[in-house]
């Protein structure tokens, strides 16, 4: 099966089916070959429903997630969205389809580099790439309509709720090491209320407000 099938698959299989409804979202994974995204030595895994090993000790979140995390965003083209935790790229591709600027932060400079050379080569022009602490957000470029960590913090960084925009929403997993809960933050009328949409497992966010190197 060619790789436009095996995406297509996916999303029926894995997306339609547990509920994810937002046709752009759906779309987007139908077009983003995720397979640019992994290495080598899993590439015939790529669409399948499970996270993938890119190095670095991080990993490609399951597609499922990727998506319902995306969907909580609810996006219409015409916002700047903030993605903590560069990883593989592809997150940060599926927000480029959805929304007006991407801004990307990576601990690890090799994966930034790595994810900045594929989504240049996939020519998207719309996604600004930074290496430094997640933890601290990208205040130079504030305030964002959408904020997304791609991994687990022991609490919500102060950061986040004050680079937030109004009318912004923050999606992050909360919890411990080794458990959390997906969360989602919207910020309305300078108040924030938050909801729960279910358990989650991600890799540790490190830094300055999240977990520290020596605690891995």
């Amino acid at each position: 099966m060619n790789d436009s099938l095996l995406r297509k698959r996916m999303v029926e299989e894995q997306l339609v089916r547990r509920g994810i409804s937002d046709e752009r979202v759906l779309r987007a994974f139908r077009k983003i070959p995720r397979h640019e995204f992994v290495t080598p030595e899993v590439r015939q895994a790529s669409y399948e429903d499970h996270p993938l090993p890119i190095g670095e000790a991080q990993t490609i979140s399951q597609p499922y997630m990727v998506a319902l995390m995306t969907e909580a965003l609810a996006l219409n083209r015409n916002e700047r969205v903030l993605e903590i935790g560069t990883g593989s790229g592809y997150q940060a591709a599926v927000l480029a389809e959805l929304a007006r600027e991407v801004y990307s932060i990576e601990r690890a400079r090799s994966l930034s580099e790595q994810a900045s050379g594929i989504i240049v080569k996939l020519g998207y022009g719309n996604v600004k790439f930074h290496v430094g602490d997640g933890t601290l957000g990208w205040p130079e470029q504030a305030p964002y309509d959408g904020i997304i960590v791609t991994a687990a913090a022991p609490s919500i960084p102060d950061a986040y709720i004050t680079q937030l925009a109004e009318n912004g929403r923050l999606v992050i997993p909360v919890g411990t090491m080794y458990s959390q809960t997906l969360t989602v933050i919207e910020k309305i009328g300078g108040k924030f209320v938050s909801r729960d949409l279910g358990g989650c497992v991600f890799v540790p966010l490190v830094g300055k407000n999240g977990w520290s190197e020596t605690s891995l």
